[in-house]
């Protein structure tokens, strides 16, 4: 026993002079809605955020090492979103507000045990997932020269979790539909490009926040419009 002991000493002192330290390095990889990969997601992302977080360990030498991960809202560490024991976890981000990410690490060889971070010197990952936001214009010109040729949310949606669209004619029959918030409708139908004229789209959402979208509104196909005559592609 008191051999073994004083190998473990000896194997601590040795690493001690090598300089050598077993930690954790918490990192974390985002993809966003737009299918762009980020680093850093405190300063406010649309949901849902798609997030990848590893723990890089190094220098773990004869060491062992446990993990624990949380997922939680300010003030509210002792109900976590998530609570997992493995090295590296995925999480996708559906609701808006602020996270924090915390990784615990325990390492441990023999009797001595080695932990991170130590107390008092937790600094989780920060996450902001903004407010839901979903506007239609109400008009567009799907004549082919480019500009306004497709009818979709207007730019700057952001954290929509769930979404569906559909076109209607004045008579009520349903023209087109789509679920993809970067789609739309490209003025045609059963092959043809529509007639100038009014028509209407119901959408139905839901954001990040909790906040339900209904929208019922016209829609003006004005193909006479081109990309030298006034933007309509984002009017009221």
């Amino acid at each position: 026993m008191k051999k073994t002991i004083l190998l473990s000493a000896l194997y601590l002192w040795v690493m001690a002079i090598a300089g050598w330290a077993q930690t954790v390095n918490p990192t974390a990889l985002y993809i966003t809605t737009e299918g762009e990969e980020i680093e850093d997601a405190a300063g406010g992302q649309s949901a849902p955020l798609q997030a990848h977080f590893t723990a890089h360990p190094s220098d773990l030498g004869e060491y062992s090492a446990r993990y624990e991960w949380k997922i939680y809202r300010p003030g509210e560490a002792h109900t976590p979103l998530l609570h997992r024991f493995e090295e590296n976890v995925d999480y996708t981000f559906t609701e808006s507000g602020s996270f924090y990410v915390q990784l615990y690490a325990t390492f441990i060889c023999g009797n001595d045990t080695i932990v991170f971070p130590e107390e008092g010197e937790a600094n989780p990952i920060q996450v902001t997932i903004s407010e839901s936001k979903l506007e239609f214009p109400n008009a567009f010109s799907p004549n082919g020269d480019g500009f306004n040729d497709v009818y979709k949310a207007k730019d700057g949606f952001q954290s929509i979790v769930e979404f569906k669209a559909t076109i209607f004619n004045r008579w009520g029959q349903k023209i087109y539909s789509w679920s993809d918030l970067n789609g739309g409708w490209d003025g045609k139908w059963n092959g043809h490009t529509v007639k100038d004229g009014v028509y209407y789209v119901v959408v139905q959402a839901r954001g990040a926040d909790g906040r339900k979208y209904n929208i019922r509104k016209d829609v003006n196909v004005i193909k006479g419009y081109n990309n030298e005559s006034k933007a309509i592609g984002n009017g009221e």
